[in-house]
């Protein structure tokens, strides 16, 4: 018995996200459907089948982050992918602690998505590779002075440079030298990479 295709699924109110999307996916062969809002791709999606999902965060009547929490209700094994273009740390940290497997902010290179999708349809990666990545991420974080450290908590919990300098009784200016070192030593492209391995490492926040 073999077992069905998987299928990369297109979650975006915005016509002309999904059909771009779509075209992009189907010229390197994958099994594309697109969907024009979350409710309509719960209505058609079936218990066992493979694949992945790339959804837009803000959506009207379902969001994003709450297909992630029905996904997950309805026992659906399909890895997430958001995508927006209004990510934050905050929204970063949610949707990676809601189960999704990458954020991506728009405007994103199609390699970049080309990327997260394979790696989604490759698996969720194995206790293994997770594991792997937590170590390398402690690693990072073990490089991290304390005042780096304290940064890093305030930039975690989304609030701005000003409020953390505030907290911290340094100026604004001292901050953001912290929060591009911390960037660096955590290899840290964007926020919501920084968020992802602030995931791996649930303890980063209390250290």
């Amino acid at each position: 018995m073999t077992s069905a295709p998987a299928i990369v699924h297109i979650v975006d109110d915005d016509a002309a996200v999904r059909d771009s999307l779509k075209l992009l996916l189907k010229t390197e062969d994958f099994d594309v459907r697109a969907h024009a809002s979350a409710r309509d791709f719960l209505a058609s999606v079936g218990r066992g089948e493979g694949g992945c999902v790339v959804t837009d965060v803000r959506m009207p009547e379902i969001s994003g982050l709450e297909l992630l929490a029905e996904i997950e209700a309805r026992g659906l094994d399909l890895p997430v992918i958001v995508i927006t273009a209004h990510a934050d740390v905050t929204l970063a940290v949610q949707a990676m602690k809601a189960g999704a497997v990458d954020l991506l902010e728009k405007p994103f290179d199609d390699e970049s998505l080309l990327d997260s999708v394979r790696h989604a349809l490759g698996g969720r990666g194995g206790a293994g590779g997770l594991g792997s990545e937590a170590a390398a991420a402690r690693d990072r974080l073990a490089s991290l002075t304390s005042r780096e450290r304290e940064v890093l908590v305030g930039v975690l919990d989304g609030r701005p440079n000003k409020i953390i300098a505030h907290e911290l009784g340094i100026s604004v200016r001292t901050v953001e030298v912290h929060r591009a070192r911390l960037m660096v030593k955590m290899r840290a492209k964007s926020l919501s990479e920084l968020a992802r391995i602030s995931v791996l490492v649930p303890r980063a926040a209390s250290i």
